[in-house]
């Protein structure tokens, strides 16, 4: 087992390694910015090293600096959270080729899985059900609109080096895939340096379900359900809860293992998320991360696993410590994203934290690295804590998470608590009726 494991993060998810480390007994080391040098991640871990300006690139994206402070301070191995350089292959292959292990998949396996054709393509290999659309990359216009008749409207154009919604347009004609398909590839070569593009059927009221998997390297494999995340403003998720309230038992069992058999071809290593779009009772491959997701906390809360700890394990070479029969779901998880932004346009708002209280009691957890006197700096995601609430079902979970809401305080700063204290007031919120549409539909009813 590692002695010492440096963090390549901040915030909250740099806390939660730093716990899972301590649970273990292995000595963490924090890496900060000069903004963060008073951030509770830094006054948590058994060291810290600065690694340069409060710029993300300067710091936190700086290969040289994350290696030269592993080299200082002896640590064996970096867990890289999310975000960040998480799911970055040549960082991988830096520590690969200096000796330090990195807590998560092999720099191919990234490499794969972060170029969304190549991922559609390795995915359909694997027997995983994906969405009509291009072979690869569209190269023009007049290829765009040849693909666009082969599968139909509407389409949706998407960058291949993309996420979070940069680089992505739907066309519900010919005419507006003239504009979507221009549009797109400036808004990605503005994001991502690579103006390609591919595009696919676009789906019209789908939910957004993702398959958590976790491999050992050695050719095995698990799933640990589902998490639905339909809850979404501009492709970017609020709320997410396990199991999803539309997902059979039967339908659950066949796409995990679906996924988890494809993970095992390729002798994955680690956690990672296969997301779909699930319209219709048929699931949909969207893409692959290769890496810990911001909502990981339903899935421990639900299976009752330490999914941090586990990632450690296995890259440290030892065998996966539960087997599929071993995870049984166990009641009903939510998780809501609270952020330093101003309702209802979400401009960020950081500032200095008065008060900090989070709530208590059974079954809730809050993952956040605030503390009374805190100043969020303006510098990074907005994502200030996690409310996680865990029930014995899932009417239970939402007035545990009503509950909880009521205790948070933070004072100060303007945040997203009242947009889940209106939510959870809707019906359909409490019945689980929603898509990926529901969200932006709702807030331009409710906010003009």
């Amino acid at each position: 087992m590692f002695e010492k494991i440096l963090i390549a993060n901040r915030g909250e998810i740099a806390l939660r390694v730093i716990r899972a480390c301590r649970e273990m007994g292995i000595k963490s080391v924090a890496v900060h910015s000069t903004a963060d040098a008073d951030a509770m991640h830094v006054r948590m871990a058994d060291e810290s090293v600065c690694i340069g300006p409060k710029s993300s690139t300067d710091s936190y994206l700086s290969i040289p600096a994350i290696v030269s402070a592993c080299e200082i301070t002896g640590a064996e191995a970096i867990h890289p959270g999310y975000g960040f350089l998480s799911e970055n292959a040549q960082f991988v292959q830096v520590l690969e080729d200096h000796g330090i292990t990195f807590i998560g998949p092999t720099a191919e396996h990234i490499r794969i899985m972060g170029d969304k054709i190549t991922a559609k393509e390795t995915a359909k290999a694997l027997g995983i059900p994906v969405v009509p659309g291009s072979a690869g990359g569209v190269p023009d216009l007049a290829n765009a609109l040849k693909v666009a008749e082969e599968i139909g409207y509407p389409v949706i154009i998407k960058a291949t080096a993309g996420g979070g919604g940069r680089g992505m347009k739907v066309a519900q004609n010919a005419e507006e895939l003239q504009n979507a398909f221009r549009t797109a590839r400036t808004e990605a070569k503005a994001a991502f340096g690579n103006d390609e593009v591919y595009m696919e059927k676009y789906l019209q009221t789908p939910r957004h379900i993702e398959i958590q998997v976790f491999g050992d390297g050695k050719g095995r494999a698990v799933h640990l359900g589902e998490r639905d995340c339909s809850l979404q403003r501009r492709h970017q998720k609020v709320l997410e809860e396990a199991p999803g309230p539309v997902i059979t038992a039967e339908q659950r069992a066949r796409i995990g293992k679906i996924c988890a058999d494809a993970v095992a071809r390729i002798n994955y290593i680690g956690a990672g998320t296969i997301e779909f779009l699930f319209e219709n009772d048929e699931f949909y491959f969207i893409e692959m991360n290769t890496r810990l997701q911001v909502e990981h906390p339903v899935t421990e809360a639900i299976f009752g696993v330490d999914l941090v700890r586990e990632q450690i394990r296995v890259a440290a070479g030892l065998d996966m410590s539960f087997t599929q029969d071993d995870l049984v779901i166990n009641g009903h998880a939510i998780e809501v994203r609270i952020n330093a932004e101003r309702i209802p346009d979400f401009a960020p708002r950081p500032g200095k934290v008065n008060v900090f209280h989070a709530p208590g009691g059974l079954g809730v957890r809050m993952d956040s690295a605030l503390y009374g006197g805190y100043s969020i700096p303006p510098y990074y995601d907005s994502l200030i804590g996690k409310l996680i609430v865990h029930g014995r079902d899932r009417p239970e979970a939402l007035a545990r998470l009503k509950r909880a809401l009521g205790e948070l305080i933070i004072d100060g700063i303007e945040t997203t608590i009242p947009l889940f204290h209106a939510l959870l007031e809707n019906e359909d919120i409490q019945t689980g009726s929603y898509n990926i549409h529901w969200l932006e539909k709702w807030l331009a009813a409710t906010y003009g």
